[in-house]
């Protein structure tokens, strides 16, 4: 039996280079997520829950919430979006459909929830494209 040793420059070149594989593979997402707090408003005919997003992308949200929902329910969704133009700071309230694709409980200090992923399958492109302006331009500056 053989064997061999890693330097330690040889030990951090392989580290640094998962870590790019495991980047590249994160940005595998045709729409990258963002960490955003925005509110949201998910409902069905038999509930209606308001919570904000814990991140967000061009397609889909995930977000926290009080009451167990199934995967692969439909959902009607109303997302709040800031907006600026020339003049003034605003709202846009983005209505669309979703389902999710995602649910599981958490325990968090003695309280019920549920983290939910959404994948919105029915949005005009315009307020996609609103979405995905949104997080890359809510990208720090450096």
């Amino acid at each position: 039996m053989e064997t061999t040793f890693v330097t330690k420059d040889a030990l951090k070149n392989i580290v640094k280079n998962r870590s790019h594989l495991k980047e590249m593979h994160s940005e595998r997402r045709k729409y990258p997520r963002r960490n955003l707090n925005l509110p949201i408003k998910i409902c069905d005919s038999n509930f209606d829950v308001v919570t904000e997003t814990k991140n967000i992308s061009g397609n889909g949200a995930y977000c926290v919430v009080n009451k167990e929902i199934p995967v692969m329910t439909k959902l009607n969704i109303v997302l709040l979006l800031p907006v600026k133009n020339e003049h003034k700071k605003g709202v846009k309230k983005i209505s669309c459909k979703g389902v999710v694709v995602r649910s599981e409980y958490n325990k968090n200090n003695g309280q019920r929830s549920y983290n939910l992923g959404i994948y919105f399958n029915e949005i005009k492109e315009s307020d996609r494209k609103q979405i995905i302006s949104y997080t890359t331009n809510s990208l720090p500056k450096s």
